[in-house]
Order: C-alpha cells, then sequence, then structure tokens
C-alpha cells in the first residue's frame, strides 16, 4: 500500500490548526484506531460524532474537517486489513525532537483507550491478551514527558513504539468487525 502524502503527521496536525480544531493529530488517529479495534463496523459513519463531542465541544465539523478525519479513518481500515501489517501510527517523524515524540505517543495510545473504551464498552468480555494490552498502554500513557535526548531513550522510545503498533493491530484481530465485503473497493 502506497501511503497518502497528506496524512503525515505534520500535514494532519497543520490541517486540524488550519480549522482552528483543537486537537491533537495523534490522539485523534489513536480514538479512530481504538474504535476500530474494538469492533466498530466500518460502514458506520458514527465515529465522526464521536469525534465532534470529543475535540469539538459538539460544534460541527467543517467540510474539510469530515473529509480529512474519513481519509484518516479509511486509512486506518485500509493498514488493518492489509495482511501485510502496513498499519503505522499517526505521530511525528524520527527528526522531531524526543520529547514531541514522547508526547504523542501518549496522546495516541491515551486516544487508543479512550476510543476503545467508547466502543468496547457494553460488549463481552474481552480476551485477557486485550485486556493486558489495555493496561499496558494506560501505563505508557502515564510516561513522564521528561525524556532526554540520549540513544537510550531513543531506543526505549522505538521499542514502545513498535509495541503499540503491533498490539494494536493485535486488538483488531481479536475484536475487529472485519467488512464482509471485497474491501478493496469499498476503502478508499
Amino acid at each position: 500500500m502506497a501511503e497518502q502524502q497528506s496524512l503525515t503527521f505534520a500535514n494532519v496536525q497543520a490541517a486540524f490548526g488550519g480549522e482552528n480544531f483543537q486537537a491533537h493529530a495523534s490522539e485523534i488517529h489513536g480514538v479512530l484506531t481504538g474504535i476500530i479495534s474494538s469492533g466498530f463496523a466500518f460502514e458506520d459513519e458514527g465515529y465522526l460524532p464521536i469525534i465532534n463531542d470529543l475535540f469539538n465541544n459538539g460544534e460541527g465539523l467543517g467540510k474539510n474537517l469530515k473529509d480529512l478525519i474519513k481519509e484518516i479513518y479509511g486509512n486506518i481500515w485500509q493498514a488493518m486489513l492489509d495482511a501485510n501489517f502496513t498499519f503505522q501510527m499517526l505521530v511525528p517523524d524520527d527528526d522531531e525532537a524526543i520529547v514531541e515524540r514522547g508526547t504523542a505517543l501518549s496522546l495516541w495510545v491515551q486516544g487508543f483507550n479512550l476510543g476503545f473504551g467508547l466502543q468496547k464498552q457494553n460488549k463481552d468480555k474481552m480476551p485477557e491478551e486485550v485486556e493486558e494490552i489495555i493496561r499496558d498502554f494506560a501505563d505508557i500513557a502515564n510516561l513522564s514527558n521528561e525524556l532526554e535526548e540520549d540513544e537510550e531513550t531513543e531506543q526505549a522510545y522505538f521499542e514502545i513504539l513498535e509495541y503499540v503498533r503491533i498490539s494494536s493491530q493485535l486488538c483488531f484481530a481479536e475484536l475487529g468487525n472485519k467488512p464482509e465485503t471485497d474491501t478493496s473497493k469499498t476503502i478508499h
């Protein structure tokens, strides 16, 4: 799958700012991934009111913002369904400061747990492995923002980032509501 250029962290964050939408791109991406990974149906557009309520005080999303959020949602679905495990989290690039990347990772897992919890709240008991992931994500969300710019911190960041990436895919594999139809025609 070719990564869509418009869905880089910097571009999405700039688009949110341009729309006067006070949200962090990583957190929105995490919420959408959590919703999807916990069993949200692809066809269900109920994620738009959720994003609107959580991040826009129910003020209504403009067309550009709606389109961008729909694009992010479709991109997450496409990556989750890809047998090559192409899913990537929307976080700042490696050349950004470790503090900024650590903050974005923390916001991403907070968003994931929020979206997951909103969708999962009225479902049956989760598999033990998924419950453990959700607990781990809560711990990751509370990591200190006082990160040192050194090799050890960089290594730890990449290990945690990869754990979160793989774990979110595992949640989707366990609980995701895979479309019955040919997704190559329905996901944009």
